[in-house]
């Protein structure tokens, strides 16, 4: 009989999203958490009516090599996943084992079929959705009061995201630049692959097409986010496996601070949901003062402290939550009654602890369908065809991150520092967690702190490869390292241009950065240690005409009815999906996809930061 796999080719290990002390900003948690290979092939060996294989992302000939392993092991290559660097396969059971240890194999998993993880979710019984999250923190009683959010700009820097309902709303979500390794492929900018910006976007500010201006408080039909009537400004950073550098994420907090007031978009919270395992001082790490230099200027940052839990080992606050001049968000369980710390929630290393915990386990929020998390993990992760369940401090950060558009609303002219203390001093005390659990209910009728206070700034003079911990970016196999950008341009922390000049207004110039154009879609006159990225090619694998890597990204792709194994409803990328519907202004106004969404912590089992 034959059944049918995911194949992973191997890939180089970068920044991610997550991880129980990730440095690479977002998404090694979920990948890491994942089961070995001779698990996956057990939990294959009973899934043998399954129909395809995943083989996710190769580097260099890994692809060709995983395909030849496939034939040899007398199974057929059925289709190419572009977006995940991978294809599906058909092979002999037996075969299965042998497989996994192929040359150009790094993992095989069974493709299945989506099944809801309960076909009966009720978001009044689930304490992990979205209606719930919003009375348990007291925001329903804010949108009661009359703050939902509205006039609030936060600012999203994370795997960007996908028009799906609870994100079209008009004026909801704007496009800052991007800045991730996909923005030179006109069908990817902008656009989340990786699914967890589309996430951390549901619990921040969603709104379901169907819910009621004026109408959220009780609203259990329609998926409502914390601050329903804020607006999203998008900057997208990694790409589908999560893959960014601490440079890309500096850039981007820049881009945040002189572009705070464009066309009136008021961006007063920023949300970074992930973190690097950086250990230097954070009175010298430039990350830590990219990020106070946003707080100084008017613009509050929520930040994940990490999923490394209470072991001594692990459970240091990520960079830059590690920094006390911003707000560290640790995660709740409040799925549980009392509520206690989430057990994976970074507890601190004595010097530094959360200021703050919210509710991050079990958060049901907007699904993205086709995306990597969305085709890993929608066997447990997956709640509805548009919902999916994560869990980790990132969920938490993206709820504090509502909670400020709320208060902020409520207060105009609060700053940073006082809503910081606003939020501390009216937690609920939970397991002596730093202050406590947010609690809105409570902050709605107190006054706002008087200034206090700060602990010793940063001076971001330090080590730029040191602000990246222990993971960078691989190119061809090429680690990105020392004190250089995303460009490979010298990267100099102790010079006027970046203690300077970056946070007065003097480096961003129509997309320019540290000498290197981000605008459009050029990373023009960049090399990376000899390996060239210049105009439209990334060493050799063309990124124009749809074509990467050998995987093509149009024809049944990309332009049908299909995103990878995942169809859009019958939608396409051309035709009508986008006819009728506009971008004009990077804003997307009043268009749908299909109806399709999605969620993330534990992508199912598996940690984000």
């Amino acid at each position: 009989m034959a059944c049918t796999f995911a194949i992973r080719p191997p890939k180089g290990r970068g920044i991610t999203w997550g991880r129980q002390r990730s440095v690479a900003l977002f998404l090694v948690a979920a990948v890491a958490a994942l089961p070995a290979g001779p698990a996956l092939m057990r939990a294959a060996a009973h899934t043998e009516t399954s129909s395809s294989v995943i083989v996710i992302r190769a580097a260099g000939a890994a692809g060709a090599q995983a395909e030849a392993a496939v034939r040899a092991a007398g199974g057929t290559v059925e289709r190419e996943l572009g977006i995940i660097h991978g294809f599906t396969a058909r092979v002999p059971a037996s075969s299965v084992p042998a497989l996994d240890r192929a040359p150009g194999v790094a993992s095989v998993s069974p493709d299945r079929a989506i099944h809801p993880e309960a076909s009966s979710y009720s978001p009044t019984t689930d304490q992990g959705s979205l209606y719930n999250v919003t009375k348990a923190t007291g925001a329903q009683q804010y949108w009661g009061a009359g703050y939902t959010g509205a006039g609030v700009g936060v600012a999203l820097i994370d795997t960007g995201v996908v028009p799906v309902d609870g994100l079209t709303s008009a004026g909801k979500v704007v496009n800052g630049p991007d800045l991730s390794f996909e923005s030179q492929n006109p069908s990817l900018t902008y656009l989340d692959t990786y699914g967890h910006g589309t996430h951390m976007a549901g619990i921040i500010a969603g709104r379901a097409n169907a819910a009621v201006p004026g109408s959220y408080v009780n609203d259990s039909t329609d998926f409502v986010g914390m601050a329903p009537d804020a607006r999203l400004v998008s900057v997208k950073v990694a790409d589908s496996h999560g893959t960014t550098d601490v440079s890309q994420v500096i850039a981007a907090i820049d881009w945040v601070v002189q572009h705070r007031n464009d066309n009136g978009m008021n961006i007063r919270v920023i949300n970074l949901s992930y973190g690097t395992d950086g250990a230097q001082s954070y009175t010298v790490d430039p990350l830590a003062y990219a990020a106070e230099q946003a707080w100084n200027a008017g613009v509050f940052v929520a930040a994940a402290a990490g999923n490394g839990g209470s072991n001594p080992q692990t459970s240091s606050l990520l960079d830059p939550a590690y920094d006390p001049n911003i707000m560290a968000v640790g995660a709740a369980d409040t799925t549980v009654t009392p509520a206690t710390v989430a057990a994976f929630s970074s507890t601190g290393n004595g010097a530094r602890s959360p200021d703050i915990v919210a509710p991050g386990a079990h958060i049901v929020s907007l699904r993205d369908p086709g995306s990597y998390v969305d085709q890993t993990y929608s066997s447990t992760g997956a709640v509805t065809p548009s919902l999916f369940r994560g869990s980790g401090t990132s969920q938490a950060t993206a709820v504090m991150s509502g909670a400020a558009a709320l208060v902020i609303q409520q207060h105009p002219n609060i700053t940073p520092n006082q809503l910081k203390a606003l939020l501390a001093t009216t937690a609920t005390p939970i397991q002596q967690q730093g202050p406590g659990e947010l609690s809105l209910a409570k902050a709605l009728s107190a006054p706002v702190p008087g200034s206090a206070n700060t602990p010793a700034p940063s001076s971001g003079t330090g080590s730029l490869d040191a602000s990246r911990g222990s993971e960078h970016p691989v190119l061809n196999g090429i680690a990105l390292t020392g004190e250089r950008d995303v460009f490979g341009h010298a990267f100099n922390s102790a010079g006027s241009t970046w203690s300077g000049g970056t946070w007065n207004g003097s480096t961003w110039s129509d997309g320019a950065w540290n000498g290197s154009t981000w605008s459009g879609s050029t990373w023009s006159g960049s090399t990376w240690s000899g390996s060239t990225w210049s105009g439209s090619t990334w060493s050799g694998s063309t990124w124009s005409s749809c074509g990467w890597n050998g995987s093509t990204w149009s024809g049944s792709t990309w332009s049908g009815s299909t995103w990878s194994s995942c169809g859009w409803n019958g939608s396409t990328w051309s035709g009508s999906t986008w006819s009728g519907s506009t971008w004009s202004g990077s804003t997307w106004s009043g268009s749908t996809w299909s109806g399709s969404t999605w969620s993330d912590l534990a992508w199912a089992n598996a940690t984000w930061s």
